[in-house]
């Protein structure tokens, strides 16, 4: 999984917005760490959340795997929601009955609840991406890198109307395993990615489309952005994507847990 910066500057001005939220959450959380493989198919480092709570507890792990096995693949969208593009993937979800994973920032959650609320009306789920999408956060404190998960998670739920999210990307795959650990104790599990369609780079929809089917077989979670700029590209590139997988039997699935 390798690092992409996209968003860094364009979610840089939002910074600071919340501070509210900080490690406290951790402190009441049992670890128990037995393995440290990362491709989420036998997740045995798991945090127990804190006793007596609703917390699912989940592998620390960062997770790869798809629900519906090896010939499984995971939509996974970043960066959202916004308010041009989201609608237009929501669509094409729709059209050919994907179910995929929304990775949403605060900001954005906050600002376009009614988005949040549609995402999760049509079966998709959603995944903490921090307040502000910061690549650098792991160059951070501990005490923010609470911040920035904990008040997105409150934030994104609150957006939703009450659902959390189940997983948490790290902005550019900056994870730390502080990070790691903060977000699986609140039942969130780490995720990464396999494939970067590059999309937020606007390479063209036929470089992301040739990404897709030059590199699926590297793994099944793929990585698109439906916000942070001009996203025609992307919209263009799921329309021929979806059906084209759906052509070479993969099924459409959820990260592992």
């Amino acid at each position: 999984m390798a690092r992409h910066g996209g968003g860094r500057g364009w979610y840089g001005k939002v910074l600071g917005a919340a501070l509210g939220v900080t490690a406290l959450a951790l402190g009441a959380s049992v670890w128990t760490a037995q393995a440290d493989a990362v491709d989420g198919s036998s997740p045995k480092a798991t945090a127990s959340a804190t006793p007596g709570g609703d917390l699912e507890p989940v592998a620390v792990t960062i997770a790869h795997a798809s629900d519906k096995g090896p010939r499984g693949v995971n939509i996974t969208i970043d960066d959202g929601p916004d308010p041009v593009w989201t609608p237009q993937v929501l669509d094409l979800l729709r059209e050919y009955g994907v179910k995929a994973t929304f990775c949403v920032t605060g900001t954005q959650a906050e600002a376009h609840p009614d988005l949040v609320k549609k995402v999760v009306a049509a079966g998709h789920r959603l995944c903490d991406h921090t307040v502000s999408h910061d690549t650098a956060m792991d160059q951070k404190s501990e005490a923010y890198q609470s911040q920035q998960i904990l008040d997105a998670e409150r934030m994104i739920t609150e957006a939703s109307g009450g659902v959390r999210p189940l997983y948490y990307r790290a902005p550019g795959g900056a994870f730390t395993p502080y990070s790691r650990e903060l977000a699986a104790s609140r039942g969130m599990r780490p995720l990464g990615w396999n494939v970067d369609t590059k999309d937020f780079e606007r390479p063209g929809a036929d470089a992301i489309v040739s990404t897709v089917q030059r590199e699926i077989a590297n793994g099944p979670t793929v990585l698109f952005h439906d916000a942070g700029g001009d996203r025609a590209q992307t919209v263009e590139a799921l329309r021929r994507v979806l059906p084209w997988l759906k052509e070479q039997g993969y099924s459409f699935g959820f990260p592992v847990r």
